[in-house]
């Protein structure tokens, strides 16, 4: 059973004076990532202003209103993973009251709904796709499809990898017989991954579907 006393911040981050060397080696990576990013708005702003008729024309097969609540689900995810992070710093790795008493989730509990609305994000991202296709718009038809679905797909790429993350922290709690420091190392270095995707997201979305 796993243990639920409080784990000092100071073992969770690293031992006193010195950071966790997997939360430094998980930012580093996040930065680079980031830069990958950049490249892609870089790219996206670069065509548009080379051809400012054919934006026009595939941004109206934009679909806002589905895309603002695909933006909402994921974005309120970053909330859950948080909650699920605090747990783990409490040493909770499973609920200790009813399932609906949200109070006494665990991480267990807040990561699953975290998967799960990741989960709905990458079924809607496919919707749009589909719907995207049986309007002409691909990978291959224009340049404004080709850095849509490069930005959008290399992004959901990451929200897949972080849902298999989580499934990772989850099991392993399941297998271990108690919650241990480097399980809760493991979740906080999965939310800042997870957080990282959400915000690169909020970025893309205001590019692509506001800004337009």
């Amino acid at each position: 059973m796993a243990t639920t006393s409080m784990i000092p911040a100071s073992r969770l981050h690293g031992t006193e004076g010195r950071p966790s060397m997997v939360a430094v080696g998980t930012i580093t990576w996040l930065s680079s990532d980031l830069l990958f990013f950049a490249g892609l708005f870089a790219a996206y702003f670069t065509i548009r202003n080379v051809s400012p008729d054919l934006w026009i024309q595939e941004t109206a097969k934009l679909d806002i209103t589905f895309a603002t609540i695909n933006t909402t689900v994921l974005v309120l995810s970053s909330i859950t993973c948080q909650y699920g992070v605090f747990a783990a710093e409490r040493g909770r790795a499973g609920r200790t009251g009813s399932l609906w008493q949200f109070t006494q989730w665990g991480m267990r509990e807040w990561f699953v709904l975290t998967y799960f609305m990741g989960a709905f994000f990458i079924a809607g991202q496919a919707t749009e796709y589909a719907s995207l296709v049986t309007e002409h718009t691909t990978i291959s038809s224009s340049p404004y499809g080709s850095v849509f679905y490069l930005a959008t797909g290399f992004h959901g790429l990451h929200v897949i990898g972080g849902l298999i993350a989580f499934l990772l922290v989850i099991g392993r709690t399941f297998m271990a017989r108690r919650f241990t420091h480097e399980q809760a190392i493991s979740a906080i270095v999965v939310s800042y991954y997870w957080h990282f995707v959400d915000i690169v997201w909020v970025g893309l979305f205001f590019t692509i579907y506001v800004l337009q």
